[in-house]
């Protein structure tokens, strides 16, 4: 669902959590107030059979859920709608849909949802009468996750509908309690991104152009292709974070094999980490098979290009003492459906096969990319 400021008027309302669960805790994740559960479709479940084993998974531990990712074709997205209703009532948190297919056919691709224990009060944020944000303390700082949020106008052209989008975060974040300057990581799916990907790199930097970002550079970021229910051009979530003092940072992480994509015109950061009640929060952005210079390198070479990919994220990590055992979230973006079993046969190859990447079929930034990554990991903070 696309969420838009039709009405600017909005609130943040507080709660503590209703059901949810621990679901796919990891050895790294345990260590941070919030988690992540992967889930993908098994078999030849039926959407309301996947939401259904969402729910259970979710329900071996009273948790509150602080939003979800869900990735599927968006002719599923009525189905999936009255899933959830049925499995989860009234939904009180932030949903990103995007297509994001599936790799394998099946209408659903997987869905991400970040929560946080029980017991852990979280303010929703309402704007134009819609959820689309949800704000938590981790003891240290001040988190706000923010999802589905697109234009006010769908019929205007491409760069003008990022305009609003930005406009919605903006008063999105304002409503929260948070600045742009706070936000850490951004996800921008953007429908036919190949059509006009140089077009919103020019809206985006301008609206960063005047901004202090709390990192001292950009965001980290994922920007791929993906339509979504309402049609607009694109669909956003984001992360922003508000420390308390000296208690917690956030760091900017540049990638050791790559130059900064700010070289080539993309306003982003590689990698960002929050330092936070004694726990490291790694994000990776969109990470894909370009070389030092800023080109594409092993054109056509789907399984060179992964090599790469996966060459430079470890780098990233091991900069930052992790590895890919600390990764509690990932998204594995193919241009071709049958590229996720190259994916595969590295995992296999590398010892990786426990990594929770959901397989998403779509468009990736450029043309002759045929494999991007993103990727988050938790380690505790040891000093």
């Amino acid at each position: 669902m696309i969420n838009s400021p039709r009405a600017r008027s909005g609130r943040a309302e507080t709660e503590r959590g209703s059901a949810a669960g621990e679901g796919n805790w990891t050895k790294a994740g345990r260590a941070s107030v919030e988690f992540v559960v992967t889930h993908t479709p098994e078999g030849t479940e039926t959407i309301e059979a996947f939401f259904a084993r969402l729910a259970e998974s979710l329900q071996r531990d009273a948790v509150t859920v602080l939003g979800m990712m869900i990735y599927g074709y968006v002719s599923a997205h009525p189905a999936a709608q009255r899933a959830l209703r049925a499995t989860f009532g009234e939904v009180r948190w932030p949903i990103t849909w995007v297509e994001g297919a599936s790799c394998d056919g099946r209408p659903l691709a997987g869905a991400q949802v970040l929560a946080v224990r029980d017991g852990i009060r979280v303010e929703r944020v309402v704007l134009g009468g819609h959820v689309v944000g949800t704000v938590w303390d981790d003891g240290a700082a001040r988190h706000c996750l923010l999802g589905g949020l697109g234009p006010v106008a769908v019929t205007m052209d491409r760069p003008a509908q990022t305009q609003q989008v930005f406009a919605t975060l903006d008063a999105a974040l304002d409503l929260a309690g948070f600045a742009l300057g706070d936000v850490v990581r951004t996800w921008f799916f953007n429908d036919d991104i190949l059509a006009w990907y140089d077009a919103f790199n020019r809206v985006r930097s301008a609206f960063y152009a005047p901004v202090k970002f709390r990192t001292g550079t950009l965001p980290a970021s994922t920007g791929v292709a993906g339509r979504n229910p309402a049609g607009a051009a694109t669909a956003v979530a984001a992360w922003a974070v508000r420390p308390y003092g000296e208690a917690a940072r956030v760091v900017d992480v540049p990638s050791p094999l790559q130059c900064p994509a700010s070289a080539y015109g993309s306003a982003f950061s590689r990698a960002v980490e929050i330092d936070s009640a004694g726990v490291r929060r790694l994000l990776v952005s969109g990470t894909a098979s370009i070389e030092p210079g800023g080109k594409t390198v092993w054109q056509g070479d789907v399984a060179k290009q992964i090599e790469l990919t996966m060459e430079v994220v470890g780098a990233i990590l091991r900069s930052r003492g992790m590895t890919f055992a600390d990764v509690t979230r990932a998204n594995a973006y193919c241009k071709q459906p049958k590229f996720f079993a190259a994916f595969r046969t590295w995992q296999a190859a590398h010892g990786a096969e426990a990594l929770p990447a959901v397989p998403i079929h779509c468009d990736i930034c450029r043309d002759d990319l045929l494999f991007e990554i993103e990727l988050d990991a938790v380690r505790a903070n040891l000093g």
